[in-house]
């Protein structure tokens, strides 16, 4: 008797999510599998994207490892946007680290400016993280949303204490929001519910703060798979948006990256590898190698 194998179906499907304008346009989400269940019944029309990330000052604490990819563009963000975008990214990820009151507390008008001159330099989407302090993202990301009105920028992070005043200001001048909890699925949840009032929820990427291999990867790890399955499989409309997985960063911060290329490169591929398997959309990666061997891997799109 031929064997053959169970086919499943289910009845969620993840919202499509479109950053970017014009033909700068890329789309998120939008299947009705797991990830890399190709042998059940349903589709996955867009493949994980990858970005690979930009500072918007000289970082001064990177191995040198990891600055020689940018080293000719490292104190100009604009043309470290466009070297991003010149090895392959889908999108490139500025990340406002001199906002930050315990670094720079650059003012929201310098960071405005930056934005949007980055996002006018490159022929990809541009994704946009504040410093995570929330009461300067208030003030900071509103000014960003206002310089790039129009370029449907990804946006973030929208948390719990500001997403108030952030989310509306981003959504009236034609932003995507990045809504960020701390690894918690009844938090993330909550915050949709919130966002929801007054936003589309196919403006919305679920950021569930991603860790790096052995630094508390596991809880981002089993939390994103939470997140699909509710949304796939049990129709859950607060979980059906697509998922970032925002890992460079954290795994380039591990001692292991600190001690050698080969360690950084291993540590942030294992890392963006196992989050495809748990379902993310798009990965904001740091390291233009580590970008060349998921492709490598994947077969050049992320399936």
């Amino acid at each position: 008797m031929e064997y053959k194998a169970p086919i499943e179906s289910y009845p969620g499907v993840v919202r499509e999510v479109t950053i970017g304008k014009g033909n700068k346009a890329i789309k998120l989400g939008g299947e009705n599998i797991l990830p890399l269940h190709f042998f059940d019944e349903g589709s996955r029309p867009n493949a994980p994207k990858f970005a690979l990330e930009l500072w918007d000052m000289k970082p001064e604490d990177w191995p040198e490892w990891g600055i020689e990819p940018f080293k000719d563009v490292i104190s100009d963000p604009v043309a470290w946007g466009k070297k991003c975008e010149s090895y392959g990214a889908d999108a490139v990820c500025l990340r406002l680290v001199s906002t930050d009151p315990s670094v720079k507390d650059s003012p929201p008008e310098q960071a405005a400016e930056i934005a949007k001159k980055v996002a006018e330099a490159i022929n990809v989407p541009l994704i946009v993280y504040g410093s995570a302090d929330a009461d300067k993202d208030a003030q900071v990301l509103p000014k960003v949303a206002s310089s790039c009105s129009g370029m449907n920028l990804l946006l973030g992070p929208v948390l719990k204490e500001n997403y108030e005043v952030v989310a509306k200001v981003a959504l009236d001048h034609g932003h995507t929001l990045i809504a960020q909890t701390p690894v918690d699925i009844n938090l993330l949840k909550e915050l949709n519910v919130r966002l929801s009032k007054f936003c589309p929820l196919d403006r919305v990427v679920i950021d569930p703060l991603s860790s790096a291999l052995g630094y508390g990867f596991e809880y981002t790890f089993s939390l994103m798979e939470r997140v699909k399955q509710a949304g796939v499989i049990f129709k859950d409309e607060m979980t059906q948006m697509p998922i970032i997985a925002d890992l460079g960063t954290e795994c380039w911060k591990t001692r292991e990256a600190k001690e050698s290329k080969e360690q950084a490169l291993i540590w942030e591929g294992v890392t963006a590898l196992s989050f495809l398997l748990a379902g993310a959309n798009v990965l904001v990666l740091r390291h233009p190698d580590t970008l060349n061997l998921i492709r490598e891997i994947t077969g050049g799109n992320g399936k």
